[in-house]
């Protein structure tokens, strides 16, 4: 509901106005954060994004932390799985055959927002398929 508000400010609406409109839609249940970060979550799923990535971009839209780790828990997502496929998507299936390869393979993967791990796993092709 930040970025909402924070929209309404910026084409001149009065604070006490856009608290009291958005306090409505929250009470009819038409807005909320939940909602918005689920849809936020399936989107950049869809995208090739991995947690760290998704967590920064909902923080920075001013979705409450506790919030955010809720979503990611219950979407029960495979990261590792997430990543092996961004990987194989970008670069092909077989894996790196050197140690330049494997390093820009990382680099592409800590970029869309993996873990460490989860980055090691898929470019060394340790992921379960």
């Amino acid at each position: 509901m930040r970025e909402l508000r924070a929209k309404l400010r910026l084409r001149g609406h009065e604070a006490s106005a856009i608290e009291a409109v958005l306090e409505e839609l929250a009470g009819r249940n038409l807005v909320s954060d939940e909602r918005f970060a689920e849809a936020f979550l399936r989107s950049r799923l869809e995208r090739g994004q991995g947690p760290l990535k998704i967590r920064a971009q909902l923080k920075e839209r001013g979705v409450d932390a506790p919030l955010v780790d809720a979503v990611l828990k219950e979407a029960e997502v495979d990261w590792d799985l997430r990543a092996a496929a961004a990987r194989s998507r970008r670069f092909g299936e077989p894996p790196p055959g050197n140690r330049e390869d494997m390093a820009r393979q990382a680099r592409f993967l800590r970029g869309r927002g993996f873990s460490e791990g989860q980055v090691a796993r898929a470019v060394l092709n340790e992921t379960v398929r």
